[in-house]
């Protein structure tokens, strides 16, 4: 009588895991519904309101999950305190206000515009934090990607540049971008901890920080009305851009490097004129075509990793 055959050792969950390169696109694609929907709901939803109860719902979603890391890894994270303060107010609090802050001023296209420049902030804080280059590969990675980013934004046609105004809610998304340039490269000293005491831990530090300009909001007469289209974003902005996108992205970072994960920022542009074909009706063009194989390209081009000698 033969031996049965082993059970399959196969962890679908350890699998997702260890796939870097899926998981950043998937926080490349929570974050252009983050701006879409932003841009949507703007001058509805209060942009510090939301921000505080985005990374509370978060906090709240993870903590039954992170609570038995959080009490072995505590020592660990209390003493790295500064860092992960750092880390909390750089990647969510400040981050996030400015981001919701800005779509109050500014139109979509300007947001996907800026948010094409990321991959720049987070070269430039590895290099004057760390002394990390990039290498020649990921410099025309980035380099192709974003020309594709702006053949998207810009229709095919590079003189309307010159009919793109910029105001104070650009110059705050700049400001998101070089916080979360920050916080991505500072994710390289990130303590040495089990990714869920660190995300439940820096949600939560995130939200405390935000709290006091919540505060201020509701003071000064902007307040959260109840209706669907609150609820809607609520729910999104906790589960996808939030709670989703910030696991992904930390383990992508983890896997193979800010550097090399940077250009996936070049993908929420992307993601984000998809949205505007299937959701808004907007018809697909050569340019779109030209645009995504472009910035697939230099993702590609730009995330391989460099050869050992």
């Amino acid at each position: 009588m033969s031996a049965a055959p082993p059970p399959s050792s196969f962890d679908p969950v350890r699998w997702f895991s260890h796939q870097p390169y899926l998981l950043l696109g998937l926080a490349s694609l929570f974050w252009a519904g983050n701006i879409v929907l932003g841009r949507h709901v703007a001058g509805h939803v209060p942009p510090m309101t939301l921000s505080c109860i985005r990374w509370i719902g978060a906090c709240l979603m993870l903590l039954p999950f992170a609570w038995p890391h959080l009490k072995r890894d505590w020592p660990v994270l209390r003493g790295r305190l500064p860092l992960m303060i750092a880390l909390s107010a750089t990647g969510f609090a400040v981050n996030n206000a400015l981001s919701y802050w800005g779509l109050q001023f500014t139109e979509a296209l300007n947001a996907l515009l800026i948010q094409s420049s990321g991959p720049l902030f987070i070269a430039l804080w590895a290099l004057i934090l760390f002394g990390v280059r990039l290498t020649w590969a990921q410099v025309a990675g980035i380099a192709l990607s974003l020309l594709g980013v702006l053949t998207i934004i810009l229709r095919g046609d590079f003189a309307a540049l010159t009919a793109i105004h910029f105001n104070i809610g650009d110059l705050m998304m700049t400001g998101a971008l070089i916080a979360f340039g920050l916080y991505s490269a500072l994710m390289l000293r990130r303590p040495v901890t089990h990714q869920l005491s660190l995300i439940c831990f820096t949600t939560a530090c995130g939200a405390l920080l935000l709290l006091p300009l919540s505060i201020w909001e509701y003071a000064s007469g902007v307040t959260l009305k109840f209706d669907a289209i609150t609820l809607i974003t609520l729910v999104y902005v906790v589960i996808f851009p939030s709670t989703l996108a910030y696991l992904f992205f930390n383990r992508g970072i983890a896997a193979i490097g800010p550097n090399r994960a940077a250009p996936f920022f070049h993908l929420v542009p992307v993601f984000g004129s998809v949205m505007a074909i299937v959701l808004l009706g907007e018809q697909p063009q050569l340019f779109h075509l030209a645009g995504y194989l472009m910035v697939l390209a230099g993702v590609v081009i730009a995330s391989r990793k460099a050869p050992t000698t």
